[in-house]
């Protein structure tokens, strides 16, 4: 039985409401221990999209074979799809009719998706900044978009600024119910592998894809059906890179980091909140954090391509870091592609 309470307190989540922080000390709320079953229908999830199940498939890179897990595929062209699913699923449960969300992109499109799905009117704030496609994409869906000057962390704070004024903030860094969700990607790769991979190489903005898949493997671990959790590798751009500095400098690392603009928007995260529970994990996996320089971005992007992988500038920092890190990663590896190409304005180095 998965429980949630604030990290700070130790009060369960309340019975009624939503409330994105704990009401009594202001603390984060976290979900724990995930389910080890392998079927995503266990999540009970009243809203769907048809997401989950995306392909697995192997390539040459490097002069390695690398499986390719196209979280592309699913319904609105990103990986955020899993989590909105069941965040989603818990806001009709609670009788939500209306709620806010702030995001570069991604997040947004998924979450105006599944509330259109579910009849709950949407509101996403996003930087003014981001990308133009995954701006209409929000706004097909129905889902009123308030463009947020400044870099990302100005559109959380205008968000927050809403919650407190009493909406709904069905937010996908505060809340914890799209960590069972992101879980699922863990559990279909060791089906698909038919055992646990060696590494998983991803993208870490906030680091709640990184975080609910390592969890899934360490579920998976628990309960027998394999024998190791793999290495995990985070990858980040350099531009704003805070995980990687946390994990190789600990606390006073954070002092250096910058929310510099990069192509990467995805993980354009200053400040991420679960930051210490990602770190405890990737490590406790024997893996690290990596960061790309802007420069092999878009370099990566086309290399995919023309392995037949459209991907967004945030999938392809896999490409460089695995570049860098394939000799030291343990066979199988899988790489993590987060978001379609189709969600990037097309450029050219």
């Amino acid at each position: 039985m998965m429980k949630i309470v604030c990290l700070n307190c130790g009060r369960p989540y309340p019975e009624t409401g939503v409330p994105y922080q704990c009401p009594t000390c202001g603390g984060l709320y976290d979900v724990e221990p995930l389910t080890s079953d392998l079927q995503p229908s266990t999540l009970n999830q009243l809203v769907s999209l048809g997401e989950g199940n995306t392909p697995l498939i192997s390539a040459k890179a490097f002069r390695r074979e690398v499986y390719f897990k196209c979280e592309y595929a699913n319904p609105t062209g990103s990986f955020k799809d899993r989590g909105t699913a069941t965040l989603s699923s818990f806001l009709l449960s609670r009788g939500v009719t209306e709620a806010i969300e702030d995001s570069s992109g991604n997040a947004g499109a998924s979450f105006a998706a599944y509330a259109a799905r579910a009849g709950i009117k949407a509101r996403v704030y996003v930087p003014e900044s981001a990308s133009g496609p995954k701006r209409q994409q929000i706004e097909m869906y129905g889902a009123e978009v308030i463009p947020v000057p400044g870099p990302r962390s100005n559109a959380a704070e205008a968000v927050r600024k809403a919650a407190q004024a009493g909406m709904v903030y069905a937010s996908h860094a505060y809340l914890p119910f799209n960590l069972p969700g992101y879980a699922t990607c863990a559990y279909e790769i060791v089906e698909q592998l038919g055992g646990a991979p060696g590494a998983v190489v991803l993208p870490a903005g906030q680091g709640g894809l990184l975080l609910g898949m390592a969890r899934g493997f360490r579920a998976l671990m628990r309960a027998g059906k394999i024998d190791k959790m793999p290495v995990i590798l985070g990858v980040q751009a350099s531009a704003c890179a805070p995980l990687a500095a946390l994990f190789s400098m600990g606390i006073t690392g954070l002092n250096f980091v910058t929310e510099g603009a990069t192509l990467a928007e995805g993980v354009r995260v200053r400040t991420p909140l679960r930051a210490k529970a990602i770190v405890e994990i990737t490590r406790e996996s024997g893996g690290r954090f990596t960061s790309v320089d802007e420069a092999f971005i878009l370099s990566g992007r086309d290399a995919l391509a023309r392995l037949g992988f459209y991907v967004e500038p945030t999938s392809a920092l896999v490409w460089r870091a695995m570049e860098e890190t394939l000799p030291e990663l343990p066979n199988p590896v899988v790489a993590v592609l987060t978001g379609s190409g189709y969600k990037f304005a097309a450029k050219k180095d």
